[in-house]
Parts: C-alpha cells; structure tokens; sequence
C-alpha cells in the first residue's frame, strides 16, 4: 500500500510539474496575444488621429472614404508588387476581365523588382501586339506622364479609355539599349483563350493557349477532341504556352490534369497560416495520354503558365523547349470588403510537384531554343468555331514549333525503333 501512494505521489508531482509550465506559457501565449493586440490598437489609433489632421487641417475638405481608401491602398501595396487594393470600380473591371472581355491596349504588366512598370507580355490580337510591344519592356512613361513609383492600378487606369482614343507609351528596350515611343489606339479588348488548333505536321497537333479563362478547359476539350478524331489521332502534341501571362489557379490544374494520371501532384501552396497549405491532385477521368506533348515557353509565360509548365516537366509528361519563364510564382486571394471594393492579397507561394519554387526564378526549358525576336501576333484570322476536318498546313516559319515538330517525329521514329 505504501509502495501505492509513492507511486501516486510521484505521478502527482510530475504532474504538478508539467501542468505549472504548461499552465503559464498558456498564459504567456495570452498574454503576448493581448500585447499584439493593444500594439495593434495603439497603432490603429495613429492612423485615426492622422485621418482626423488631415480632415480639420488639409487646405480643402476630403471626403472621409477618400482618407481610407487611400490609407488601405498605401498599407496594402507597401507589402509587395502584386497585393493591390481594388476601389468597387476596379474589382468590377478585374471580374471582367477574367470573363474574356475588357477595354484597353491589350497588355499585361506588372512591377519589376527594380520598381519599373514592365510588360509581362502583349495579348494576341490587340492594339499593344501589333504596336510591336514584347516582354520586359519598362514603360518610361504614359501619355508623358511618368510611371516612376506608379501602382498597378494606376497604371492599368491609365492604360485603359474609351475605344478609338489614342494612348502613347515610352518605352525602354533593354536588349536592344534604345527608347522607344509607341501610339495605341485603344480597342474593346475580346480575349479567345485557345487559338490555333490544327495540325502542323502529320499527326502532329498545336494548340495554343493566350490565357486562362474561366471558358478555357472547355473550348481545350473540344479543340483536342476535334484534333484526335482527325486523320488516324495524334502521336503528338505542340502546348504552346508563349507570352501567356497566365489567369486563374483553378483553370490552370483544370488544364494539367487534362494531360495527367489520375492522382498525380499538380501544384502545392504553402502559406502563414495552415489552411493555406494546399495540395492540388488531378482528378480527370479521362486524361489525354496518348501522345507526347513539347510545351513551348518563354519569358512571357508566367502565373499560371508556369503551373502547367512546371507540372508537365516534372512528371517527365512534356518536354519544355523555347527559352525561361518569367517567375512569377506567388498566389493572390481577391478579397471582397462589404462596399463593394476588394483586397487582392498575396497569401501564399506555389510549387511545382517536385517542390521548386519559380518566384522569381522561372522554369528552365529542357531545350532551349532562342526566339529569333519575339513572336510576331498572327494574321490568319482563325475561326471561332474548329473545322470538322482538321487539314495539315504547311509549318510556319516559327523556329521554335520547327524544333518542336522535329523532337516529337524522332520521338516517334525511337518508339518505332525500341518497340
């Protein structure tokens, strides 16, 4: 009995001792979690007392949303190059323009790390890619108007204007070492997300892909089920992803998993906190896997572009030919506020199956293939609607789609050869 309550007296003990530590650092957490807050509240009261000087002293009255949506864009673009805080106008024309349609000169920009606006890359068939504009290309300044220290969203209004307008951008070619002035005329915007689905060789598919839309996996099902049911199949596939400046995540897996195993690792997210830790597995039931596919790229695919890129290299599934991507691997959470106005966030980065990161660093092709200069927008005017017989046209003079169709027929030949 003695050796009993020895026992229950140094179980006690031990128990006293961990409940006591464990006890107060639950209380230090509490106690660190209240000093945030007051730390945060004390701060809050600053921006309210800076809010009120400027509202009784300023020389001309200011409306108090004007003060705070002013105050939420400077807190929130401190952050970094893509968080943005959207005013209900701006939320409005982004929701657009994930739908395919919008108004402007056709380009796609962002902030460089050297602060410059610069040209992720001109839309196919718009005022910005027949004015010749090419990837990183730094806009010097817009209608004469500086863009030193602009923000996104002061420079996409800018861009943008009623249709026939004129707009007038100087640029800096770096590659080139020379400025360069260029008027657009602004246009209503229409954006086809698959152009160019045919054959280019014999049995040797091409499908390109300008951006991702919320209609893009359906009209990239429709465009390879037309091109597979032609003339025998297909014993290949040109991806081309070129100055694609990506879109939307989900659209983005949508597409990967088109042309993976069921099972297999798309992209993961990680992010601060645990629920942005996010893995995305394909789920399609009837993958294209046919055939073997050669994804071009360059420094114009970016985004979402590098998702698919990035998951069809890793899974030895497609072969990278053209020259590196952009790098831009970081993911924004558009946040609705209740009047309408957003907070676009960057809340995690993401990472290709194998667990790279490309932000800032871009996907190296597995061939690269120079661009004799950037590629030139295309003048044949496809139709929206995909022949039922889809003919094989002479190859045009695009070095990259040359290589491209020359790999995938000596990947036919090896395959004949070693059975």
């Amino acid at each position: 009995m003695r050796n009993q309550f020895k026992r229950i007296g140094i179980s006690l003990a031990l128990f006293l001792a961990v409940s006591i530590p464990v006890a107060a650092l639950a209380a230090q957490r509490t106690a660190a979690k209240r000093s945030a807050q007051e730390k945060l509240y004390d701060e809050v009261e600053l921006l309210a007392e800076a809010i009120t000087i400027v509202q009784s002293e300023y020389v001309t009255e200011v409306e108090p949303k004007q003060l705070i949506y002013g105050a939420l864009k400077g807190m929130v673009e401190s952050l970094d190059r893509h968080s943005q805080f959207l005013e209900p106008e701006a939320y409005s024309e982004m929701q657009v323009e994930t739908k395919g349609e919008f108004g402007g000169v056709g380009l796609e920009v962002t902030i460089s790390k050297d602060g410059f606006l610069t040209v992720v890359t001109p839309i196919d068939d718009t005022p910005a890619a027949e004015g010749g504009l090419r990837p990183n290309d730094k806009i010097v300044r817009i209608d004469g108007q500086s863009t030193r220290g602009i923000s996104l969203h002061e420079a996409v209004k800018r861009l943008r204007g009623r249709p026939n307008t004129k707009v007038t951008l100087s640029l800096f070619r770096e590659s080139e070492n020379r400025m360069l002035e260029v008027a657009l005329a602004r246009s209503v915007i229409k954006i086809r997300s698959i152009k160019g689905a045919r054959l280019v060789a014999d049995r040797v598919g091409y499908i390109r892909i300008t951006e991702f839309q919320d209609n893009t996996p359906r009209d990239l099902t429709k465009a390879l089920e037309t091109l597979e049911q032609g003339q025998g199949g297909l014993d290949g596939l040109i991806l081309d992803l070129r100055n694609n400046p990506g879109g939307l995540l989900d659209v983005a897996i949508e597409v990967s998993q088109a042309f993976l195993p069921k099972g297999k690792l798309i992209v993961s997210t990680r992010g601060r906190i645990k629920s942005q830790n996010l893995e995305f597995l394909s789920q399609a039931e009837r993958p294209h896997l046919g055939y073997p596919i050669v994804v071009l790229v360059n420094g114009g695919s970016a985004s979402a572009s590098e998702i698919v890129a990035g998951a069809l290299q890793d899974h030895r599934r497609g072969i990278l030919m053209g020259t590196k991507t952009f790098g831009k691997g970081s993911v924004q959470t558009v946040i609705p506020l209740k009047d309408g106005a957003a907070v676009r966030l960057t809340t995690s980065t993401y990472y290709t199956p194998s667990g790279r990161s490309i932000h800032g660093e871009g996907l190296q092709p597995d061939v690269v293939v120079e661009e004799e200069e950037s590629p030139a927008p295309s003048k044949e005017k496809e139709p929206r609607e995909l022949p039922e017989e889809v003919v094989a046209p002479k190859p045009v003079g695009d070095p990259q789609v040359l290589r491209a169709i020359d790999l995938l027929k000596g990947l036919k030949v090896y395959k004949a050869v070693n059975g």
